[in-house]
């Protein structure tokens, strides 16, 4: 399995409605995709600008076929990157399920 959670903050006010609407088409797309296990989009209620993405793909394998399927390349990469501050975090399951 391989974790990764990212975070995303909106840089502009007037982008947060779009970007909120992008993320969701993404992870919809994202979870029907092979080998996804996990993929939750959260937006904080503290700071709207703040979105968090927690994922689980089945294999590395699994994950790179996601950074080239359509969700990732026509959404995420060209609609959603340029319009936020990202930061991803590969992690590791500590105690959990």
């Amino acid at each position: 399995m391989v974790p990764i959670h990212v975070s995303l903050t909106v840089r502009n006010q007037s982008d947060i409605e779009d970007v909120a609407r992008l993320l969701a088409t993404h992870s919809r797309l994202s979870r029907s995709e092979p080998g996804c296990l996990r993929f939750e989009l959260y937006q904080s209620n503290l700071d709207p600008h703040a979105f968090f993405i927690l994922e689980e793909w089945e294999s590395q394998a699994a994950l790179e076929v996601h950074r080239e399927a359509d969700a990732f390349q026509t959404i995420y990469a060209p609609q959603v990157l340029p319009l936020v501050e990202r930061a991803a975090h590969p992690v590791t399951v500590v105690e959990g399920r």
